[in-house]
Order: structure tokens, then C-alpha cells, then sequence
């Protein structure tokens, strides 16, 4: 989209895919104008117009009955708007829901439903609205001209899609005309009929019954279902009222209340009309009888001039009577524009479809493609049906009743299956966000298979599909399903993104904890409910040297591959960083160098040797809490990039608190240097690390932090129960972006597991330690791990004592290897090398190479540690390693 003479571009991307941060214009719309676009989207005046004479024909007099009963499902189907656009008030409505409930497949083939009702609808909108433009100017003849009526509905569908294109406020403002002209010509026409019934009757009139209100009159099941198959469909639209909930003030609950109240005023409305209409034209199949089948497309205009007389006024009245219909079209065409293009905009941003669709306009804050988009599509359906055969385009309008109960069930039972879990937590939140819902579902699912077999008779409808198989079958039901099976088709290559990179993340994750001796620990992680999905968060629990482990929680930014394949790649490079004993400070910056790195190769910075930062690289700006808990002392240390959130429990009193760590800018944005913090945790503390992901449904991170605290304080039960009441606490609803969760309850190492000596620089010192060693490894019943014990002890005290000088430390550590360490004051790492055969040294950490599992070097504040890992003998006197390894 550009503007006139090329100045620029008119639109741009939506800037976010949560909902209300998509760039739609926020807080347009009240209470009211829901409402009204709600009602004016079930195109009242048409919808009664187009089937009352259809469930009079099908139920006799107790049309308004059947009629008032249609409503119920509708009803139950509201419930589960309101309900779950409580939770997420975004624009895609069934798509993102039924996302979030079931996953990417079952959500688009939500919102591929919604498309098809829509488009469907737009077509037949249109074509009414052209047939009565020409009627209400006398040109009858035109009216029935398909030609004509085709070119007059495209005029409307552009003129309407224009409407739609510059702004919320202005649709919604016409809206209020539209529908005020349309409910006050019906409350007309009900009370006219209706005082005429009964001052001025024609042979065809009846007095209101009791009998007309009683369901159980109908004289079959059969007939009863078909009557509420037609009924259930002039209460479809009033969900436009939550499509648009981006756009109305308090976006969780006035879009909610606006769609359970137009049920409700079309509830009243119908009734009353199909009340009166049917008290003064009768159930008869001649003249204006409600029965005719002659009137049965469009019972209003045989109505009009009967109900309010050929002269003066009364003429006046029925050009008003054409004109509502009219002005319902029309207001229900723009309105089926709203939702078509907001579903297929939120489609967008998930990434769901094309991207081009999420572009929003710059100064009218709507959707551009997706609203031109759908028009075009609308025009270029109903030019094609047209074309191609009126009785193609009479079935398919027909056939939309399929896509409708499709979609409206698929909202119920996502409703159901999204609250499952928050059921019993009060009698409303089992009644309203799950039996009422799970209903309407089941309901909507029966109308569907009822549908689907009454549609599929060969002699329903205008055309008949002979199918293999199945031989001849009624075209509504084949166009109806085809439709449908159309998106089936098609959502493996829309979906197969976020499959691929839903698979590459589960894979990069840690499958399980590993056990350790240091902490026990549990994990959870939450990729984002939607389309785009799967991001870059990612957590590790990695054994480290001296029965240590470290702690890692991270977030990367963006979605989809790309941002699960750097989250890979940062996960590989702490984890290779960590295996070399770095502090956590200095594994951040190594960490940011990596970061930098890849960014230059990638080619994100260009234009000069310092070039200014981009973020077209997901690693840029990515928070990552790096934690190394030592057993032995109790002491963890730790550093952060960015601000991701740390939470500790005192063991004794369950106090739950934030420890202020030095702060440290995200990966590769630059900035201070990182810096690392000692905390001791007392033997059962609990640690909780997690991405800001997991606050993403509170208000605000202080609101969060407090929810969290109160989850954590004084929580004795397992890790994972642990886990699953804070996801399930904190994450009740929608999951915009990822979230991850790392609890560890820490231990300290029995002291009968470790011991430890102190030497001074003295050769002579080095047969004590011999000794020493070979009696504590008879103690611990180690006797076949003497030899190469005091042989590794040996050699690494001797190598201190020549090169480095100062205190010694020796320490042994029975944990699931044998663990021996040598610590001393130089601040050199020996190197390994392949010794000559002629050199008189140098084969020492080549033989200690040889002996052990494990060996390295780490520093620290006051030098460096040697350390060896010997496997345990098991008992049947084989030597095994730690787990894992």
C-alpha cells in the first residue's frame, strides 16, 4: 500500500502479536457501538426476510417458537465468546483460541472456517443488496437481471470494504444509522401487523395462541429439527462484536457483554417480528400466507403493501419496508468485512498465513491487506459463481450453514478443554466456561452431522454432485464440506513452519533433569500458544566439576526457526562454556563475544567497521541467568544479561525473596561488563529461575512476582506439583510468548562424603598426603582406587609445590565418581602434552589423562584447582561412571 504519488508507504507491520499490540486502534469503540455492530452483523431485517417463510413451511405456527429456541445454542456459544475473550482478547477470535486449546492445525481450520462463512455470506450480501437497490427505485426488471445485480453487488462490496478501510470509528458510526433505520422499520412493521390483525384483519389473519409458543406441537421431530436447522443461522454474526475486541474499550469484557446482549435483543426482536408477521399473513400457502413458497425467499415484500396499503403513506411505508432490507444488506456486508479481515490480519501476525497480511494503516489504524484482500476475494467469488451458475451460488449460500456450526462448536469445545483444568475452582467457572460451552459444542456438532445429511439428499437444493463411492449427492453438502476439505488440504503447508520448528525446539531442550547430588529439580516450558508459536526460551541443568552444577535459564527473541535454531546454538555454547569451569560472569561475556560473532558473519552489521547494532540476528538482546551451586561450601554464584527473574525460599521459614543481582545488558546489545554475586543457600533452599514469559498474564512483573511468591512460599510439596500449580496459577489462559520455569531445591554433601587437607610448599609433605589419601579410600571402601588415587595425588601436589609455591589444598569427594582436587596459588593451566621419548618429564598429566574419567582446570579467587574424576567400582567390580556420561 502507498500513498498518492508514491510518497511512501501507507501502512506497516502489525508491531506485535499479543492481543491489543497488533497496531489496531485501541479503545474505538463502547459498549454501544458492540452492540450494534453485533446486531447489524446478523443482518436482522434480511435474515427474517430470507427464513421465516422457510420454518413456517417446515413447523407450521409454532415458527415463533422455533424461532426463540434457535437461540438457545447461540446463546451457549456467546458464553464461550465471552469466556474465553476474558482470557484473550484478540482479534482472530476462533483461530487463536481453538490455537491455543488444540494447537496450530485445529486453530487455523478454525479460522479457515470462519473465511469461508464470511466470503460465502459477502457474495450473497451483495447480490441482495444490488436486487434491492434496483427495487427500491422501481426498476424491477433490473432486479432480476443477474448481470445487473452482480455488477451492483461488486459496487457495494468496494464501496462497503472502503467503509471498513478508513477507520473503525467511521464504520461504526454508519452502523448506528444503518441498524437504527432497520430496528425501527421492523418495530414498525410488528406493531402495525399486529394492531391490524386485530382492527383491520385480512381472511389471512390469527389470533396470537398459546399454542404457537409450545414446541411440543410440531408435528415431527423431523420437521422440529429442520425448523431449528433454519432458525439457529439468523442469530449467526453477532460474534463480530468480539472480532473486533482490539478495538473497544476494555477489550476482555465489553466485547463479551456486547455478544451475549445482541443474542438477547435479537432473541426479543425475532420473536416479536415472526409473532407478528405470522398473526396477520397466517401459515397459509397462497396469497401472503407465510407458507408460500412463492414468498419464502423474501416474505417482506408481499408483506409491505399489504400490512401498511398502496397509497400515500402506506407507499411510503413499503419503500421504507424494501429500503430496511436493503440498509440490512448492506450494514451485514460491511460488518462481515470486519471480522473476515481481522481473522485473516490475526492469521497473519501468527504467521499463519502470508505475512502481507499483517500490515496496518498508518494513519486509519486498520488492517490494509487483509481488508482489500477479502474484498477482492469476495468480489472474485461472487463474479465466479455467477457466472459460472445461479444454482451454484444459491447452493453455496446455502452450503454456509456447514462452515458456520464448524467454527461456533469448535469455539465451544475449545472453551471447555482450554478451562479444563480451572472447572472446580467454582460453580460459575464450571457452569460458564465449561458446561455451558461444552453444550453449545455438542449441540453445534449435532447441527453440523444433521446438516451435513439433510444437505446431501439429491434432491435438496439446486444441483447434484454424482461422487464416487457416495453416488448422487445434494451440492450444498458437497460444496459445504468441499469447502471445508479445501483448508484440511491446505493447513499442512501453512502449519508445517511452526511443526518444523516446534520439533527442532523440543529436540535442543533437555529431554529430562539429570539427577544430581547437589539439588534435586523440575522444569516447565510453555511455547506460545499461537500461530507464530515457538520461540527461544531454554533452560539446563549441567553437572559441573567438584559435584557443582550450574543453573541457565534464557530467552531468545522473535519466533518460529530462526529463534529456535539461536536458541540452540546459545544452549550448545553455554554448555561447552560451562565445561570449562568459567565463572558466570565471564561465561556471559564469552557468551556475548559468540553472540557478536555470529551476528558479523551473518552479515547483520554492515557499513563500516563500527557499525550501529541490528536485531536482525534473534541473539541480539536475549536475557540469559547463568547459576553455579556448589555442594560442598553452599555457595552459589551467579550473573544475569538482562533482567530475567530469580526468586529464593528460605528453607526454615518460607520466605520468599528476589536477591538484587549486579545488573548486565541482554546478549549483544553491549554495554556494562558483567559481574557475578555470591549467595548461601542454607540445605533445602528452593530457587525458582524463569523468563519473563511466565508473568506475561499478570498485571504488571510486580503483580507477577507476588502471585509467584505466594506459590513458592512455604511449598513442601514435589518439585513438579510445584511446577504445574505455578504454570497453571500464573498461565491460566493465553500464552503469547514462550515460558519457562526451573526450580531446585539444594542439598549440602553429608560430611562424611568429602574430606580435605591442607600442605605446606614442602616436597616431604607429599608421601603424608599418600598416606592420607589411602586410608580415607579404605575407609569409604575404595581399596581398588588407591593406587591411581595416591599416584594422581602425587603428581599434582608435586607439580604445585614446583611451580606455583604458597598453601596447598588436597580434597577428596565421594559422589557418583570418585573426586579429586588440588588446589594452589598459581594462576597457570598445565598443559597436556605428548611427551619425547628421550624427555626426562613431561608424561605426568599424559598418565593422569590416562587413569581418570574426567580432568580440568578451574579458578579461583585465590588460584586454581586441579580436579580428577575416577569412576566408582560397582559391585560386581566393574567401574562405572556418573549417569549420563
Amino acid at each position: 500500500m502507498w500513498h498518492f504519488g508514491g510518497a511512501g508507504s501507507a501502512d506497516r507491520p502489525a508491531p506485535g502479536t499479543g492481543a491489543g499490540r497488533k497496531g489496531l486502534k485501541n479503545d474505538a469503540l463502547g459498549l454501544f457501538s458492540s452492540v450494534v455492530i453485533g446486531l447489524a452483523s446478523t443482518a436482522p431485517a434480511y435474515s427474517l426476510a430470507a427464513t421465516l417463510g422457510l420454518i413456517v413451511a417446515a413447523v407450521g405456527l409454532q415458527a415463533p417458537i422455533v424461532i426463540m429456541l434457535s437461540f438457545v445454542p447461540m446463546l451457549l456459544i456467546a458464553y464461550a465468546f465471552r469466556e474465553l475473550n476474558a482470557s484473550n482478547a484478540d482479534c482472530g477470535t476462533t483461530f487463536t483460541w481453538a490455537t491455543r486449546a488444540f494447537g496450530p492445525r485445529t486453530g487455523w481450520m478454525g479460522g479457515w472456517g470462519i473465511v469461508v462463512a464470511n466470503v460465502i455470506v459477502m457474495a450473497s450480501l451483495a447480490e441482495i443488496a444490488g436486487a434491492y437497490s434496483f427495487r427500491l427505485v422501481g426498476l424491477d426488471g433490473l432486479a432480476e437481471d443477474r448481470l445487473w445485480t452482480t455488477v451492483a453487488g461488486i459496487v457495494w462490496i468496494a464501496v462497503m470494504t472502503t467503509v471498513c478501510y478508513v477507520g473503525i470509528e467511521f464504520s461504526a458510526a454508519l452502523q448506528r444509522w444503518l441498524l437504527c433505520l432497520e430496528v425501527g422499520m421492523l418495530l414498525v412493521f410488528a406493531v402495525a401487523a399486529l394492531v391490524r390483525a386485530y382492527t383491520d384483519a385480512p381472511s389471512t389473519a390469527l389470533h396470537v395462541s398459546a399454542s404457537w409458543f409450545n414446541p411440543f406441537e410440531v408435528t415431527s421431530v423431523k420437521a422440529l429439527t429442520s425448523g431449528l436447522l433454519a432458525g439457529v443461522f439468523i442469530y449467526w454474526g453477532w460474534d463480530t462484536a468480539v472480532s473486533i475486541n482490539e478495538e473497544t474499550v476494555d477489550s476482555t469484557r465489553i466485547p463479551g457483554r456486547a455478544a451475549v446482549m445482541s443474542t438477547v435483543l435479537l432473541l426479543i426482536m425475532y420473536g416479536l417480528v415472526s409473532t407478528s408477521a405470522q398473526a396477520f399473513a397466517g401459515a397459509g400457502a397462497s396469497g401472503i400466507g407465510l407458507g408460500n413458497a412463492r414468498n419464502s425467499d423474501d416474505v417482506f415484500s408481499g408483506l409491505g403493501e399489504a400490512v401498511f396499503g398502496s397509497h400515500d403513506t402506506g407507499l411510503v411505508l413499503s419503500r421504507l419496508l424494501i429500503l430496511m432490507v436493503l440498509t440490512s444488506a448492506l450494514a451485514s456486508t460491511q460488518t462481515t468485512i470486519l471480522p473476515l479481515a481481522r481473522t485473516v490480519f490475526s492469521m497473519a501476525v501468527h504467521k499463519a498465513v502470508p505475512a502481507r497480511f499483517a500490515r496496518v494503516h498508518r494513519r486509519f489504524l486498520t488492517p490494509t491487506w487483509s481488508t482489500v484482500g477479502m474484498g477482492v476475494v469476495s468480489i472474485a467469488f461472487l463474479v465466479l459463481l455467477t457466472s459460472f451458475s445461479g444454482n451454484v451460488l444459491a447452493d453455496s449460500v446455502d452450503s454456509v450453514g456447514l462452515a458456520i456450526t464448524f467454527h461456533y462448536g469448535l469455539t465451544g469445545f475449545a472453551c471447555l478443554w482450554y478451562y479444563r483444568k480451572m472447572l472446580d475452582r467454582s460453580t460459575k467457572d464450571l457452569v460458564f466456561k465449561g458446561v455451558l460451552p461444552g453444550l453449545g459444542g455438542l449441540i453445534m456438532l449435532t447441527l453440523f452431522l444433521y446438516a451435513t445429511y439433510v444437505y446431501a439428499a439429491p434432491g435438496y437444493g439446486a444441483t447434484s454432485v454424482d461422487l464416487p463411492l457416495f453416488g448422487p449427492t445434494g451440492g450444498v453438502t458437497v460444496i459445504g464440506l468441499g469447502a471445508l476439505l479445501l483448508g484440511l488440504l491446505l493447513m499442512p503447508v501453512v502449519t508445517r513452519g511452526h511443526g518444523v520448528a516446534l520439533k527442532l525446539q523440543r529436540s535442543l531442550l533437555p529431554r529430562r533433569l539429570p539427577p544430581h547430588t547437589a539439588l534435586d529439580s523440575a522444569s516447565r516450558y510453555l511455547p506460545a500458544d499461537n500461530g507464530s508459536g515457538v520461540g527461544g526460551d531454554w533452560y539446563d541443568v549441567i553437572p559441573l566439576s567438584g559435584a557443582r552444577v550450574g543453573l541457565v535459564v534464557g530467552d531468545v527473541l522473535g519466533h518460529g526457526l530462526r529463534a529456535a535454531a539461536t536458541m540452540g546454538r546459545l544452549r550448545t555454547g553455554v554448555r561447552v562454556l560451562a565445561r570449562l569451569d568459567l565463572t558466570p560472569d565471564e561465561l556471559l561475556s564469552r557468551l556475548d563475544d559468540l553472540v557478536e560473532q555470529t551476528a558479523h558473519e551473518r552479515g547483520d552489521d554492515q557499513g563500516g567497521p563500527d557499525p550501529p547494532r541490528s536485531q536482525a540476528d534473534e541473539a541480539r538482546g536475549v536475557t540469559c541467568l547463568y547459576a553455579v551451586y556448589n555442594p560442598v561450601s553452599g555457595q552459589c554464584s551467579l550473573a544475569r544479561a538482562g533482567d530475567p527473574v530469580l526468586a529464593v525460599v528460605e528453607p526454615h521459614t518460607g520466605v520468599v525473596g528476589y536477591p538484587e543481582l549486579p545488573p548486565g545488558p541482554p546478549l549483544g546489545v553491549g554495554g556494562a561488563p558483567y559481574q557475578s554475586a555470591e549467595l548461601r543457600l542454607p540445605p533445602g533452599s528452593l530457587v525458582a529461575l524463569c523468563t519473563d514469559g511466565l508473568l506475561q498474564a499478570t498485571a504488571g512483573r510486580a503483580a507477577g512476582l507476588a502471585q509467584l511468591s505466594g506459590i513458592l512460599a512455604g511449598d513442601r510439596t514435589s518439585l513438579d506439583q510445584l511446577c504445574d500449580r505455578a504454570v497453571t496459577a500464573l498461565l491460566p489462559g493465553p500464552v503469547d510468548v514462550d515460558a519457562t520455569l526451573l526450580v531446585a531445591r539444594t542439598r549440602l554433601l553429608d560430611r562424611s562424603q568429602f574430606t580435605q587437607w591442607e600442605l605446606p610448599p614442602d616436597p616431604a609433605g607429599v608421601a603424608g598426603i599418600r598416606t592420607a589419601v589411602s586410608k580415607q579410600l579404605r575407609d569409604w571402601g575404595l581399596e581398588d582406587l588407591a593406587f591411581t588415587s595416591e599416584l594422581i595425588v602425587s603428581e599434582l601436589v608435586t607439580n604445585a609445590i614446583r611451580y606455583a609455591g604458597g598453601p596447598i589444598q588436597v580434597r577428596l569427594i565421594r559422589d557418583r565418581t570418585l573426586i579429586c582436587e588440588v588446589s594452589d596459588t598459581g594462576h597457570t593451566t598445565p598443559n597436556l602434552r605428548h611427551a619425547a621419548s628421550d624427555d626426562e618429564g613431561g608424561r605426568g598429566l599424559f598418565i593422569i589423562a590416562q587413569m581418570t574419567h574426567h580432568w580440568g582446570t578451574r579458578y579461583t579467587p585465590t588460584g586454581k584447582t586441579l580436579w580428577t574424576e575416577q569412576d566408582l567400582p560397582s559391585p560386581d567390580g566393574q567401574s562405572h561412571g556418573a549417569p549420563g556420561d
